[in-house]
Formats: structure tokens, C-alpha cells, sequence
């Protein structure tokens, strides 16, 4: 079980996981609904750039014998992997401002992802951060950030998004691949990283 939801929420996924949430429950909740042409390429181009294209690189290197596997659990290994899903994030972040022309607390959570991915890459140079559970608390942030902005929510999200986390944090200890500590500060991490931005945001701007 603690192997299937390392898979599941992998980090690369996350982002994903995120634009399917706001198609699915954030747009209906404004009164607008997205065509079926809008989920296709805001969902696929997401999965292609913060997933695909970078998981593809990692294997690529995993197979040359530069990683040791897909999750990367040696921290000295982790540097050109996070390069490159840095930009990949990149072009996430331009594709959603420029092209798609995304509401701005997506074009905001989709920034400060890839900022976490780079204070991943800063930190883990000294401390094996969760990778895993800064993606969770990111998608956390940024669904408690929108909710709190606009007074709307799906009352059971933050709730199922709090113990999927929870039950990420027990998983990733539990097959000895951080400590609490380095767990916690994960997904802390990533939660600021989304929801102080988009608050500041939507109060200030």
C-alpha cells in the first residue's frame, strides 16, 4: 500500500492531478463550463510537460546508469533530473499565462510549484526534502488558497486532499525513505509556496 501511493502521487503527477481538480470542480463552481477541447489541452499539455517529458528524461538516465531509479533517492543524483522538470515547468508556466491565458491563482499556483521545484533542487543539496510531499502540499495550498479567495469550495476536497497527505507522510516513512522531520518540512514547504502567494494576491492585487 505505502508502495501503490508512492506511485500514484508521485511528484510528477501532481500538477495533473491539480488541472483535473480545477476543470472538474473549481470551473463549475464559477457558473462557467469548460468544452471538452478546453480539458483536452489543459489537462494533456500539463501531463506532457511536468510529467511525461520529464519522467521520460529521468528513465532515459535511469537506464544509462546515472540514477539509480525513478524516484531518485539518492540526493547527489538529483540535480540534472530537477533541472531538467524545471523546465518543463517552465513551459508550463509560460504555456498557462501566455497561450491558455488561465485564471491567475493557476497561473500563480503553476510558478510556485516550479519555485519549489527549484528550492528542491537548492535544498536537497544539503537535506533530502520530500519531493513527494512538497507536490502535496502544493496542490493543498493552491486548493485552500482558491476556496478562501472566492468563498467557494467543494466541502470535501481540502478534507480527502488532508489525509491523502497525511497517508503519503506515513508511506514515505514507512518504506524508510525520509524521516518525519524531512516529511513534514516537505509538505510545509510546498503549501507556502502556493497558498502565501495566491492570498497575497487575492487580497492585496
Amino acid at each position: 500500500m505505502a508502495q501503490a501511493l508512492s506511485y500514484v502521487f508521485y511528484p510528477l503527477f501532481i500538477p495533473t492531478y491539480g488541472m483535473l481538480l480545477f476543470c472538474a470542480t473549481m470551473v463549475p463552481l464559477s457558473g462557467d463550463k469548460l468544452p471538452l477541447s478546453a480539458w483536452l489541452v489543459s489537462v494533456g499539455t500539463t501531463f506532457i510537460l511536468t510529467a511525461l517529458i520529464p519522467i521520460t528524461a529521468i528513465m532515459i538516465r535511469v537506464r544509462r546508469g546515472k540514477v539509480a531509479d525513478l524516484y531518485i533517492a539518492n540526493p547527489a543524483e538529483r540535480t540534472v533530473p530537477y533541472l531538467y522538470t524545471a523546465v518543463g515547468f517552465g513551459f508550463w508556466c509560460y504555456l498557462l499565462i501566455s497561450v491558455l491565458r488561465a485564471p491567475i491563482f493557476i497561473d500563480v499556483v503553476a510558478i510556485g510549484a516550479t519555485l519549489a521545484l527549484i528550492g528542491l533542487l537548492l535544498i536537497n543539496q544539503r537535506w533530502k526534502i520530500s519531493a513527494h510531499l512538497t507536490g502535496m502540499g502544493g496542490l493543498v495550498g493552491g486548493v485552500m488558497s482558491h476556496s478562501l479567495a472566492t468563498q467557494q469550495t467543494v466541502l470535501w476536497l481540502p478534507l480527502v486532499l488532508m489525509v491523502l497527505s497525511l497517508l503519503l507522510m506515513y508511506a514515505r516513512i514507512y518504506l524508510r525513505a525520509h524521516d518525519p522531520l524531512q516529511v513534514i518540512a516537505g509538505f510545509l514547504f510546498g503549501l507556502g509556496m502556493t497558498f502565501i502567494p495566491n492570498m497575497i494576491i487575492s487580497y492585496v492585487v
